[in-house]
Parts: C-alpha cells; structure tokens; sequence
C-alpha cells in the first residue's frame, strides 16, 4: 500500500464510479478501520455495498454521482461533539480507502436519506455519508488557500506546526471552503511540556465536520507527539 502521506497528497474527490465492486480483502480490511473508529469514536459507521438506489435517483445525478453502488453512512448518539468526531474517525477510513487504492467523497446532502438511515439505530443521528468505490478518474486538487489565512503563531512558524497546517490544507472540507483555524498558543505548555494548538471551526455547511477532518490531518502532518490541542 501506499503510505498515509502519500494517500493525503493523491486523494481527491471522486464523484463518479466504475462498476467494479469492492473486493473482499479490501471490503474487510474497511470494515475492520470502521470498527476500530466506532469504539474510539463512540460513532455508528456502517459500510454499506452493492447497495445503487441511495445514490440512484435525480438528486444524486444534481450533485454529479454516477456509478455509487457502495458508501459509509456515519451516525451516532447526539452530542455537541459528533460532528467534529464524525469527521475525524471518517477521515481515517477515507484515507484507508485511499491507501487501498478506492477513492472517496464526502456527501452531506445528495442521496436518499430514508435508505440511508435503514443502518442506523433508535435515537441516532445521521451525520453524514462517504460514497466509495473504484473511481472512473482520480478526481482533481482543490484550489487552497495559503497558510496564513488559515493558521496564527507567535513570531515564526516552527517546522511541525507549519506541516501540521500544509497537511490540514490538503483536508476535503464542504464546497471547499477551508473555514477551519489553527493558533499555536504562546508560552502555554502544559503538565505534560508541549506546546498547545487551538483548533476553531468556521461557520457554514458541516463546518465542524471539515474540522474533525482538518484536525486529523494536521496532527498527521504535525506528528501527535510535538503538540497538544488547546
């Protein structure tokens, strides 16, 4: 497999799919990252595979999905916290998928909700899906904004925390809105000796979603052990 970097810098989102199914080895080894990031993440992820009406009617073809046969409906218990959780546990099996060689999309709204809350249990709530499969192309960049529109530190940027923030730049976030910030905090170490990074959430469509994706990423660019979160 290719490495997690490698699989943050080639990933894109992919709307249109092949009708090539998800093989077994790779069907089981996404449904093991799931349950791992279920426990974890206190979440409800579910694979769901040859499975063409949630993505099959206008609205998908309004929202240029052709070909989803296969996706990752995400739920859990209502918290403040689920959307930001849902976006950083989902992450993980996005880039997973990547490293398998299948390509991704986040969706928050293109598909037939009914159909896709059939996985969930009483008193969850839908967060959001991950359309998955073999992709008909690999997708394209996103146009990104630069880091300082995104990112603040006392003086110059230390070479994790600048990683951290390219590595969050490359994050998918809804229509591409990068609303996401990151502050490294002056002269505030903790117990532990490690320099504090708050993370704050931009308003707009799924914001604190991009964030849990963003915050995954930056602490894969970062490295966990240079920081901890504010």
């Amino acid at each position: 497999m290719i490495t997690i970097e490698e699989a943050i810098h080639q990933r894109h989102s992919v709307r249109q799919y092949t009708d090539e199914p998800i093989s077994t080895a790779d069907r089981a080894a996404l449904e093991a990252e799931i349950a791992r990031c279920n426990k974890a993440g206190d979440l409800h992820m579910t694979l769901v595979c040859d499975e063409p009406e949630a993505f099959g009617g206008g609205l998908a073809h309004y929202g240029s999905f052709r070909g989803v046969t296969s996706y990752i409906v995400i739920a859990g218990k209502p918290a403040d916290d689920l959307e930001e959780r849902a976006g950083y546990y989902g992450e993980k099996v996005v880039l997973l998928a990547q490293q398998l060689g299948l390509n991704t999309c986040w969706v928050a709204l293109t598909f037939k909700k009914r159909l896709v809350r059939e996985s969930l249990a009483a008193g969850e709530k839908l967060v959001i899906v991950i359309s998955v499969g073999h992709g008909a192309t690999q997708g394209m960049p996103h146009k990104s904004r630069g880091a300082e529109a995104v990112s603040s530190c006392p003086g110059e940027a230390p070479d994790w925390f600048a990683r951290g923030v390219e590595f969050a730049l490359l994050a998918p976030t809804a229509v591409n809105q990068q609303k996401f910030r990151f502050e490294l905090l002056g002269a505030d170490p903790g117990a532990d000796d490690l320099p504090r990074v708050k993370a704050t959430a931009g308003r707009g469509a799924c914001a604190n979603v991009d964030l849990g994706i963003a915050k995954l990423h930056f602490e894969l660019g970062a490295g966990r052990d240079a920081f901890a979160w504010a």
